[in-house]
């Protein structure tokens, strides 16, 4: 919102209710959507789930269990200028064995995704990303499927899409120790 994303679209799925009732009495005013998911659809059909609600071409879409505060406004210009249909927001990281790697050529061209592995430096998939809504609700996919699997590593030698590097905060709250770690570092700000 600080940043002028003005509609907010949540992919919801099991135990939903308490998050639509918390997010419509916190705020108000604010221009939702609720795309709810019968049962599972995975990653991927969750966010081919939630496009139908997107008004724009381009969609700001991140996972639930990070945060990672880019410069929105740069990673969009960037999406646009190279017309892609896809764009990761990588975040550089050293000695981690947590993430897999994303790599990318000098035009930032995403070239592969490594496995997890222990790396002693390379950049990650942050979890947050700018779809060309049209481009992706073209591709062949199914109902249920894995974004990551499915989508950015099958597709990213045939369609266009590339990597920028954002240097802002980011956690990861997939483990205790990070949830943790998060709810005093939060406050903090």
């Amino acid at each position: 919102q600080e940043q002028g994303i003005e509609h907010f679209i949540f992919s919801l799925g099991y135990m939903n209710e308490p998050i639509i009732e918390f997010l419509r009495k916190s705020f108000p005013a604010l221009h939702l959507s609720m795309s709810v998911e019968d049962e599972p659809l995975g990653t991927g059909g969750a966010i081919k789930q939630a496009l139908s609600f997107a008004e724009g071409e381009n969609v700001l879409v991140t996972n639930g269990d990070t945060l990672f505060t880019i410069d929105v406004k740069a990673v969009v210009d960037f999406h646009v200028i190279n017309k892609a249909d896809c764009t990761l927001s990588l975040k550089p990281m050293i000695n981690f064995d947590r993430y897999g790697v994303v790599e990318k050529n000098n035009t930032c061209r995403i070239t592969s995704f490594k496995e997890k592995q222990h790396y002693k430096s390379g950049l990650i998939n942050g979890g947050l990303y700018v779809i060309n809504k049209h481009s992706f609700l073209q591709e062949d996919l199914p109902i249920r499927f894995s974004f990551e699997k499915d989508y950015l590593e099958k597709y990213f030698s045939k369609r266009k899409m590339y990597g920028i590097e954002q240097q802002q905060y980011f956690i990861d709250i997939g483990i205790p120790e990070d949830y943790d770690r998060a709810q005093t570092e939060l406050l903090a700000e």
